[in-house]
């Protein structure tokens, strides 16, 4: 268990939200345009579940979530959008 720099046990929490995800297959990252800076092109995120559109994410998304090939694209009732590696979405959430 974790704990603070006192020795205190953190808070835990269990989740109990429902989100939309897939499992990512591939990210490939999309070329920058003329004149455009390469690192703020984004990329196209391929589901491994076959019958789903690839999902567009910008540069601040991979910057701030860091995908990763076999881990889960998430989306959130509002819309949020994040990401997830597999182990903890696997841990965390059932299909329904």
């Amino acid at each position: 268990m974790e704990q603070d720099s006192g020795g205190t046990p953190l808070p835990r929490y269990k989740c109990h939200k429902e989100v939309c995800a897939l499992r990512i297959k591939s990210i490939e990252r999309v070329k920058a345009r003329d004149g455009e800076d390469p690192d703020a092109a984004g990329a196209i995120i391929i589901p491994e579940e076959s019958g789903f559109a690839p999902i567009r994410v910008s540069a601040e998304y991979l910057r701030k979530h860091r995908p990763q090939v076999g881990g889960y694209w998430i989306q959130y009732d509002d819309g949020y959008k994040s990401f997830s590696p597999s182990r903890a979405f696997e841990e965390g959430y059932a299909r329904i």
